[in-house]
């Protein structure tokens, strides 16, 4: 029988544009749908999938970055936005707001808006944490070598120079004096590394003179590979999830209005549509695995 450790790594092993293909199905059902029936049920797809793929370290990075962002735009609408009809608590005249009164409907309707962000950010966290650079660098290559080559040299660069501004951080420390503080070390530090990076740039740029990247030459054609059993498990599992997305907006499904009242529709056809995108979510990496032995 095939082991966790043989699902678990189906979009990782996915080819980039299949990969891909399926992060954005995620991000656009989360970007469709403001019931909070299906943006949970793409919350427990992302996570689950995250959870099995054992990339969910990434999303809880991004979650925690989103949650704060999220909380105050939907502080901001609920003091903002004046479209409901409930009111539930008046703060009188602000300077520069005019009457402030906070409604109910503004209020949830906040805090739909701040699910759907968390939402969103963690789905594109999964999109990136799934998707091989390095696999699309290759398949850019064959219609864009060159953006390819400086999309790769510019990866690379970006942890060198990382690199650099924290060693000479540290080298400032240990200065008697602490190296100075304030905007001024700030400056120097900034411009040390931009020249740094300038040096390097110059000298990357004469190797691959020297290498021949210099003259035109024809893009490299690759092997087409055939489709392995883990694209077509994934690319499986994104059509499904795109035609839940078409037939979702086509038949009015999951239906939400906030202004001027709540209206939101849950029935047994808004549980069935979640439990198929979750269901649908699951089934690449669960399905996707090796052949049993």
């Amino acid at each position: 029988m095939s082991t966790p450790a043989a699902t678990s790594d189906v979009l990782l092993r996915a080819r980039s544009s299949v990969s891909a293909l399926f992060g954005f199905a995620l991000v656009a059902l989360a970007l469709a749908f403001t019931h909070p029936l299906v943006l949970a049920a793409v919350a427990a797809a992302t996570f689950g999938v995250a959870r099995l793929s054992g990339v969910q370290a990434k999303l809880r990075g991004a979650v925690r970055f989103a949650i704060p962002l999220a909380l105050g735009l939907a502080v901001i609408n609920a003091l903002l936005v004046r479209d409901g009809v409930t009111v539930i608590w008046r703060f009188g005249e602000l300077p520069l707001f005019g009457p402030v009164d906070v409604t109910s409907e503004a209020l949830v309707y906040g805090f739909l808006l701040a699910l759907r962000v968390v939402v969103i950010i963690a789905a594109s966290a999964l999109l990136v944490a799934i998707v091989n650079p390095d696999d699309v660098l290759r398949r850019m290559r064959r219609s864009a070598f060159r953006s390819a080559l400086t999309a790769a040299l510019a990866t690379r660069m970006i942890g060198v120079l990382t690199s650099d501004a924290r060693r000479m951080d540290q080298a400032r420390r240990c200065r008697p004096d602490g190296g100075g503080s304030g905007r001024r070390a700030q400056l120097l530090m900034v411009g040390s590394v931009a020249s740094g990076a300038l040096d390097r740039a110059v000298d990357v740029a004469a190797t691959l003179e020297l290498r021949g990247y210099a003259t035109r030459v024809a893009p490299p054609r690759g092997d087409r590979l055939p489709y392995s059993r883990a694209d077509r498990a994934v690319l499986a599992s994104a059509l499904g999830l795109f035609a839940l997305l078409v037939v979702g907006i086509a038949a009015g499904l999951a239906h939400f209005e906030a202004y001027p009242r709540l209206t939101l529709v849950t029935g047994v056809t808004e549980l069935l549509f979640a439990a198929l995108i979750v269901l649908t979510a699951l089934a690449a990496p669960l399905l996707g695995g090796r052949r049993r032995r």
